[in-house]
């Protein structure tokens, strides 16, 4: 079972119907296309086809099972006094007082651009359950990362 927040869900949902109603149908046409060519042994855009279609049903398979076990995650039954899921955390890099802020989200939602990281990376469950003002240490690719937590805020 995969917790995820309503935005996450919504966005697979998405991507979901846009590789079942538009890439595939596209791919299939490419695939009937090639077909028309001839010879299909050396017919590299079948062959290319081909190879894009098994991609894209095996991306549909996979999606369609995350959202067969997927949950969504109510926030408003989630207190914002410890690190949780769906929880923005503000701290403080004790090493070199660099501020940073992440949200912890779901693997399937982790986007480090967009400031989300996965609820199984390193950083995230050892911040788990600790409140404001805790100093957690993570081991992490670079060493040893000594963290302040300043702010604990919950996602509405």
């Amino acid at each position: 079972m995969e917790y995820m927040s309503q935005e996450g869900y919504d966005k697979l949902v998405a991507e979901l119907q846009q590789l079942e109603k538009v890439e595939l149908p596209q791919v299939r046409d490419a695939i009937a296309e090639a077909r028309d060519k001839g010879d299909l042994s050396e017919n590299f855009e079948y062959h290319a086809a081909k190879r894009e279609q098994g991609r894209l049903l095996g991306r549909i398979r996979f999606m369609q099972r995350v959202l067969e076990n997927a949950r969504v995650i109510d926030t408003s039954k989630l207190s914002s006094d410890s690190v949780g899921l769906l929880c923005k955390v503000d701290m403080t890099n004790m090493n070199n007082q660099a501020h940073m802020a992440y949200t912890i989200a779901s693997p399937h939602e982790a986007n480090l651009r967009e400031g989300k990281i996965s609820i199984k990376s390193p950083i995230a469950q050892a911040l788990l359950n600790k409140k404001v003002g805790d100093i957690v240490e993570v081991q992490v690719p670079a060493g040893m990362l000594k963290l302040r937590i300043d702010n604990i805020t919950r996602l509405i």
